[in-house]
């Protein structure tokens, strides 16, 4: 069963990509105290991720830290590496905090876990973006069609907050 608002998000190790590596980091600990704005793409590089998704939060990123957001985090069933290159490539800076999940388990453990293999994608995380406070989800948006960008943009979240 997917998450849901209400719902605290599962505790899960992924990887922070920064300027010295990536390190090992649980969601909870990550989140914790926190309020934060997480955004989810099926894989870095991709046309609609690299195109809408990812620009839209850099691009508001101010307009959201400003309705007192802490942070705004970006996962993906990518590795750090790939990742650190994207967000080098897209000069993303510190605006956006990346979280690999390479192997998927932080998607499945939400329920948002996406069967990409019929684009030769294999597993992935469903588009979404959520608003969370101390881990716990506030507002949640979910993608029906992982190709476009609409409910889980950067200008649905900024309505939320």
């Amino acid at each position: 069963m997917a998450i849901q608002v209400g719902d605290k998000i599962p505790n899960v190790t992924v990887r922070l990509v920064g300027p010295t590596g990536a390190q090992p980091v649980s969601t909870q600990d990550f989140f914790a105290g926190k309020k934060a704005v997480l955004f989810a793409v099926p894989g870095a590089f991709t046309p609609t991720c690299s195109d809408a998704h990812l620009p839209g939060f850099v691009d508001h990123v101010a307009e959201i830290k400003a309705k007192g957001v802490d942070v705004v985090a970006c996962t993906a069933v990518n590795d750090a590496f790939v990742l650190d290159a994207w967000g080098k490539a897209r000069g993303v800076g510190d605006k956006v905090a990346f979280l690999a999940d390479g192997n998927g388990d932080f998607a499945r453990a939400l329920g948002l876990d996406l069967d990409a293999s019929a684009f030769g994608l294999g597993p992935r995380s469903k588009r979404y973006a959520a608003v969370l406070e101390d881990g716990v989800v506030k507002a949640l948006h979910v993608e029906a069609n992982p190709g476009q960008v609409t409910d889980s943009s950067a200008e649905t979240i900024l309505k939320d907050l």
